[in-house]
């Protein structure tokens, strides 16, 4: 029996992962091989994995698992970020969950012929979403952050409130005689019980966590797994199937409250998720009986479409009705609603306690939920990306742009930058440079750019680059590195002196940062020439006709010294100069020329046509207003058709030009 007990728990910690390994290659949800590898290796397949022999221990295994992966759900939402699409968020977890279990249980009554108290139990079964399921889709499909947010808060907290519920209507189900007084208390019990158990760990383990100044890095995250496995298990002495609740809030008070390390958890805890989710499933799915799913026949494929093409979208549109989301994205909310592991779990364990009590419907229930899920899965999950396109909702390359040291050529790219229309902050440890950039209306947050709490405060986590140009070239690729090991963004630019010789367990992150602007950049030189007006600003446009001849001047300079590029425009898309570049025809370049006040101006003919001193002219806050106004224009609307680029307004020499002229 041992034996037997290893063998189960080593094939399906081996399968779990090989289906997620196959999910990533192929870029699709990773329950959509946990399914099939789990129904494969079931009783129903080659018989290798047998659940049965597990006995008891398989309800201690699922109510552990389901209650970290709720408590990792938790603890990546953000408050802040709820704040934004709360009203919604709220609706969908109260009236949304109301429709949702009214509606499916009057399909599975309709269709699949389920008893009155079997159907509501199987509609309470599918009221929850699932973050395991939802966040692989967002992080897929690239929505941005609002939409984002609201499924993600979705996904975590009806896993919560839905399971809840589903135990409440369990005891209507094995008590009858039970009024409605009786189980709308019991609800609020349940719930009141779990939030105030939850709040009260959360606060008292983030104090902890402050505070504490002699535990490993290591210990911490062992700590914390300690502590949500012990909360979950007071709030349910407490109150049964109050422990989910508990330690969902205790998850969102701790992410509040910002202990220290916060990304290092993050990591720990969804890798840890991530093993637990794939063992889970694949113990949940071979134990599924195929013959069930196949006795509930056509009836409960038109159940589970009810649920999807009428009852969701329903669900959405009462809660979103006076919100400030488009139809596209209400469209899309409408059919991202997969069900995960939260439902298997509680379908798999109800079905026990159901045929315990002798109560009939447990395994119709279990295949009914098994098949909602595979639908659901296959047809939204799989489809999100192409839906989402169709809609108009995907971002092809991710913008924005956080920058790491608030000096005048990191005001002037945040400023050139924010006139594009993207989103953009700075990080300085200098409290007056923060100031002048804010005078800007550019976000700046005073800190040091090597702490990760700062840098996902400066929203590092939502945008598509990032810059590193501090004085300090050796701290700017330190910085780089750091950002490229724990956010990830698209692209990762730093300021820094070619040939830094680091340890070999740095260079993968060296790889993945681009050098900006050029080999070397004596980068608090030009930020001087910039403070003492003794740089001209230009405007290079490459055109078909004569481009080595263009490129040859260009490079001159450049090579000279003389001349700084810093950003360039490509297809529509405003990007920073990295070493490697290959210029291309199409390209419009913004760059610096050192002129300085010693010498005589160079030749004309040396210049582009586009080059300005930046000192002439004084242009006033209206005129700023309307250039910003023109660029909308000019990005959004006519330019799009223009054939002969050079004749556009010049909006990003025009910019350039005020923003240096304001240096202080």
């Amino acid at each position: 029996m041992e034996g037997s007990l290893s063998l189960i728990i080593i094939i399906a910690i081996v399968a779990g992962i090989a289906a997620r390994v196959i999910a990533n290659f192929f870029r699709v949800p990773s329950i959509v091989f946990l399914l099939i590898f789990g129904v494969a290796l079931g009783g129903d397949g080659l018989n290798l994995i047998q659940p049965r022999v597990l006995g008891d221990g398989l309800e201690a295994i699922v109510s552990i698992s389901v209650a970290l992966i709720l408590f990792d759900g938790g603890l990546n939402l953000r408050l802040k970020e709820l704040g934004k699409v709360s009203a919604s968020l709220r609706n969908l977890i109260t009236i949304g969950t109301l429709i949702t279990l009214v509606g499916g249980g009057f399909a599975a009554y309709w269709f699949s012929e389920f008893p009155w108290t079997i159907a509501f139990l199987y509609a309470a079964l599918v009221v929850v979403t699932g973050p395991t399921v939802v966040n692989p889709i967002i992080e897929e499909v690239g929505l941005d952050r609002r939409l984002a947010t609201i499924l993600e808060g979705e996904g975590v907290l009806i896993d919560a409130i839905g399971s809840v519920l589903a135990v409440v209507v369990l005891d209507v189900a094995l008590n009858t005689t039970a009024g409605a007084f009786a189980v709308v208390s019991d609800l609020g019990l349940r719930l009141g019980v779990g939030i105030a158990v939850g709040a009260i760990a959360g606060w008292l383990l983030g104090v902890f966590l402050q505070r504490e100044s002699f535990l490993a890095e290591d210990t911490k995250s062992a700590v914390v797994v300690a502590a949500v496995l012990g909360v979950f298990g007071i709030a349910q002495t407490i109150q049964s199937e109050s422990g989910l609740t508990a330690v969902v809030i205790m998850g969102i008070v701790l992410r509040a409250l910002e202990a220290p390390n916060n990304r290092v958890l993050l990591k720990f805890k969804s890798q840890l998720v991530a093993l637990i989710v794939s063992v889970l499933f694949i113990l949940l799915s071979a134990n599924l009986s195929i013959p069930s799913i196949f006795a509930l026949g056509w009836d409960g494929v038109k159940t589970v479409l009810f649920l999807m093409f009428v009852v969701r979208p329903l669900n959405v549109l009462v809660s979103t009705w006076n919100s400030s989301f488009t139809w596209r994205q209400k469209a899309f909310m409408s059919w991202c609603a997969p069900r995960g592991i939260v439902a298997a779990s509680v379908a798999s364990l109800f079905s026990i306690l159901l045929t315990e009590r002798g109560v009939n419907g447990g395994e119709s229930i279990k295949a009914l939920v098994f098949l909602t899920i595979a639908m659901t899965v296959f047809l939204q999950g799989l489809s999100a990306k192409f839906v989402a396109k169709l809609l108009g909702l995907t971002q092809p390359d991710v913008s924005g742009l956080v920058i790491v040291g608030s000096n005048p050529i990191g005001v002037l790219i945040a400023r050139l930058f924010q006139a594009n229309g993207q989103r953009v902050s700075v990080v300085d440890t200098s409290a007056e440079l923060c100031k002048q950039a804010a005078e800007y209306d550019i976000p700046a947050f005073v800190s040091n750019g090597l702490d990760a709490k700062s840098l996902a405060d400066a929203g590092l986590d939502s945008v598509g680059t990032f810059v590193a140009l501090t004085v300090n070239t050796d701290v700017n690729i330190v910085i780089a590195q750091l950002v490229v090991k724990e956010f990830k963004p698209p692209k990762v630019f730093a300021v820094y002196v070619k040939g830094v010789e680091l340890d070999s367990r740095d260079r993968e992150e060296q790889i993945s940062v681009q050098q900006a602007f050029s080999d070397r950049v004596p980068i608090k030189s030009w930020n001087q020439y910039i403070l003492q007006r003794e740089v001209r600003v230009g405007e290079f446009f490459i055109t078909d006709t004569d481009i080595q001849e263009q490129l040859n001047r260009f490079n001159t300079m450049f090579n000279a010294g003389i001349l700084l590029p810093l950003i360039f425009e490509r297809k529509e898309q405003l990007q920073i100069v990295s070493v490697n570049i290959t210029w291309q025809a199409g390209d419009r370049i913004v760059y610096l020329l050192h002129t300085p006040k010693t010498l005589s101006p160079a030749p004309s003919e040396a210049l582009s046509s586009n080059t300005l001193d930046i000192t002439p002219v004084v242009i006033s806050d209206l005129d700023i207003a309307q250039k910003t106004s023109d660029i909308s224009s000019i990005m959004y609307g006519d330019r799009r058709d223009a054939n002969n680029a050079p004749d556009n307004p010049d909006y990003f020499l025009n910019m350039a030009k005020d923003i240096l002229k304001n240096q202080k």
